[in-house]
């Protein structure tokens, strides 16, 4: 099948959208009361590469369904923090994450440039899953 748009643009077009923090900015706010960071990364990317301390595991596919108070699979942490900062391995899935999100009303959204292979590179901090 061909696709009309393809997967770099839609990340682009998503960037072009949302609040994009660097590794050390991340770092920076991690203190912040009310900021909770994200990992979109499914279990084997966690379990392989490790985590990054006090991140929420919210699976990519559940974001949505856990972050919206009216869903079953509502998960209270999320619509509690003040702050949400999202990451993925790369940034691209984390990229359309935050667009999603501000497309669902959610003001205070960011995302991590580069994810959490550039987090590991930068600042290195990095437990077990």
């Amino acid at each position: 099948m061909a696709v009309q748009t393809t997967a770099r643009e839609l990340v682009a077009r998503a960037e072009a959208r949302v609040c994009i923090l660097s590794p050390a900015e991340v770092a920076e706010r991690l203190d912040e009361a009310g900021t909770l960071l994200v990992d979109l990364r499914d279990v084997r990317e966690r379990q392989r590469e490790g985590v990054i301390p006090g991140a929420l595991h919210v699976p990519r596919g559940m974001l949505e369904f856990w972050i919206d108070p009216d869903s079953p699979y509502h998960k209270p942490a999320l619509s509690e923090a003040h702050a949400l900062i999202l990451h993925c391995n790369k940034g691209w899935r984390s990229a359309l994450a935050a667009a999603t999100l501000l497309d669902m009303g959610c003001n205070n959204v960011a995302h991590m440039a580069g994810g959490f292979d550039r987090w590991r590179r930068e600042i290195g901090r990095v437990g077990p899953a």
